[in-house]
């Protein structure tokens, strides 16, 4: 088996925060009584808004064992409308699609009786008890003074929740197909979620860790959490990566990266995806955990830089991610929509577009891209269809180019291209983050995990295959397209990717000395794909030496400016490389190189 350097990749990254306290379990609620009590308020009032997928049966008990004197008050069951009724509003945007949705500009508000939500407010003002009002929209309730405390959760903690049998919001659906509760959660639930947290932010008082347990939550002060987020922003950083089994998964980063050798394969790890990932936060050897999109809506500005912010909102354009299928097989064959038709059928306004970087590769490895020369259009959907309804299985390579792959080569896949990694490859994925939007076209006649067989969405494929994407046009464009743009003492620069197409500019440096970077005021995202280990430095000193591993993703925000990377440990001596990915065309200072 091909294999990178082992067990140096750090899957638990953290940012270090100065001078705040973590409170948890008991601790936690004593200290948000405290603060209630001491809130101006003759009764005290506390107010729990949680993001949706956050266990509330487990956050009430521990409430209730923590503040008996509380009366807990449920306000999705006071005030939330029946399901029905928000299944009726939402319909347009679930469509009948197992998949695929459309993205929902539904408010909060839209899922609750405003009358009841008065009514709470009512009962509150006539209390004199101590209440906690809990849930999702808990801070809906219309009240002028409270203690809020945000419950927050990161969506790759919802999805392994609902794999074990978690429903969506506020549904009897436990048991239903996963895939349709991410189509419910990524098109619906998290868009309401994600606005209505970032109108909580300029109000709270607290943050509550629930990823783990509600019972063992972990709280930070809102002052702690603004630190947290600005510690991220001003330094490189990585988010935590998750890995994941699939039906074509190899075992490369299971030895690679210490995972676990009891699970079958591992198929993907989001390495740098922020609207899944989480960011861990140290205070002291206090580890909280929060959501890595946070910092997008918090920091995006910083982060982003003023025109990828300009251009996309408070929204992380750039993923990277790893396809392993080193002992494994082929991927689907697919094609992801053209930006035209995504934003007019689905309602997302930029595309997948995306490229394939070979960190390892077999000898046979191969990728499939383009169509060949002379494809009739007519005859491949035909094959297709047939292969769909299982008649027949669907002859790759009569109509889709196999380009051999070597370690470090890079392929560039602009939406509309057809495409899928071979068996015996291990891919970095350099690209656009709209992770769901794949049209599968062939599976290679395979069932899921789960026994059923995945989606394929012929429909949506055909109207977005560009057919004059041929064996010339894709040599010619999409393959080994490195331009060497400079060099200094120690180091070479070069371009391999993307395409005109794409909106991400991919550089690679090889280099045995240190060499300097500028973020040029746009956010850079980069991997160490050759050596053991690297350091990121500041040469003004605004940040302290940053230490990357083999293989290892991380993010430079668009603030930091300068920067730059040398051989560290145990890879002085040794030649290495990065490759960096950020969006074109939105330097500030455009006379100015990145390196």
């Amino acid at each position: 088996m091909i294999v990178g350097p082992s067990h140096r990749y750090d899957k638990q990254p953290a940012v270090r925060v100065e001078g705040h306290q973590v409170f948890d379990g008991a601790a936690a609620w004593a200290e948000v009584d405290r603060h209630a009590r001491n809130g101006g308020r003759r009764t005290p009032l506390i107010v729990v808004d949680t993001y949706p997928g956050t266990d509330l049966v487990e956050l009430t008990a521990a409430v209730h064992g923590a503040l008996p004197e509380y009366v807990v008050i449920n306000v999705e069951d006071a005030a939330a409308k029946p399901i029905d009724d928000i299944d009726a509003l939402i319909r347009a945007n679930l469509t009948n699609d197992r998949v695929f949705g459309v993205i929902s500009h539904h408010s909060l508000e839209e899922f609750y009786e405003t009358d009841r939500l008065a009514g709470l407010a009512d009962r509150v003002l006539e209390s004199t008890q101590p209440t906690v009002l809990i849930g999702w929209g808990a801070a809906l309730v219309p009240l002028h003074r409270s203690t809020r405390v945000l419950a927050d959760l990161a969506r790759w903690e919802i999805q392994q929740r609902q794999r074990r049998g978690a429903p969506n919001w506020r549904c009897n659906n436990g048991d239903e197909d996963n895939l349709r509760k991410v189509k419910r959660g990524f098109f619906v639930e998290w868009r309401i979620a994600d606005r209505h947290k970032r109108s909580l932010f300029p109000s709270i008082d607290y943050v509550l860790d629930t990823n783990r347990s509600a019972r063992d939550a972990k709280l930070i002060s809102a002052d702690a959490f603004r630190a947290g987020m600005a510690a991220a922003v001003s330094t490189p950083f990585r988010v935590v990566p998750f890995f994941d089994p699939g039906v074509w998964g190899g075992r490369w980063m299971q030895q690679a990266f210490d995972l676990d050798p009891d699970v079958e394969n591992y198929a993907w790890c989001f390495d740098c995806v922020p609207e899944e990932n989480s960011i861990l936060l140290d205070f002291g050897g206090d580890i909280v955990e929060l959501p890595s999109i946070d910092v997008v809506f918090t920091q995006p500005r910083n982060l982003l830089g003023e025109l990828v912010y300009a251009r996309f909102g408070a929204e992380f354009p750039i993923r990277f991610d790893f396809l392993d299928t080193v002992g494994g097989g082929n991927l689907s064959l697919q094609v992801h929509p053209l930006t035209d038709y995504i934003n007019d059928t689905f309602g997302m306004h930029y595309t997948q577009d995306e490229s394939y970087y070979l960190l390892d590769a077999a000898e046979d490895a191969v990728v499939y891209l383009g169509l060949k020369t002379g494809t009739d259009p007519a005859e491949m959907v035909k094959a297709l269809e047939s292969a769909s309804r299982g008649e027949s299985t669907f002859p790759v390579e009569q109509f889709v180019n196999a380009f051999p792959a070597k370690k470090h080569d890079h392929f560039s896949i602009p939406a509309g291209t057809v495409h899928c990694s071979g068996a015996n490859s291990m891919v970095l994925e350099i690209s656009a983050t709209p992770y769901l939007f794949t049209f599968k076209m062939w599976d290679w006649g395979r069932v899921g995990l789960d026994g059923v067989p995945r989606p394929v969405h012929l429909d949506h494929a055909r109207r977005n295959i560009q057919w004059n994407r041929d064996t010339e046009w894709t040599r010619e464009n999409l393959v080994g397209q490195v331009e060497r743009l400079a060099a200094g003492p120690g180091w070479v620069e070069e371009r391999t990717g993307l395409h005109s197409f794409e909106f991400i500019e991919v550089r690679r440096h090889w280099f045995t000395e240190a060499v300097d970077h500028d973020t040029c005021g746009t956010v850079n995202v980069l991997n160490l794909v050759e050596g053991p280990e690297a350091v990121v430095e500041s040469p003004t000193g605004a940040f302290g030496p940053f230490v990357v591993h083999y293989a290892e993703t991380f993010i430079v925000p668009a603030g930091v400016g300068p920067y730059r990377i040398r051989p560290h440990g145990a890879g002085i001596g040794k030649r290495l490389g990065t490759v960096k990915a950020s969006v074109r065309g939105t330097e500030t200072n455009r006379g100015k190189s990145s390196t």
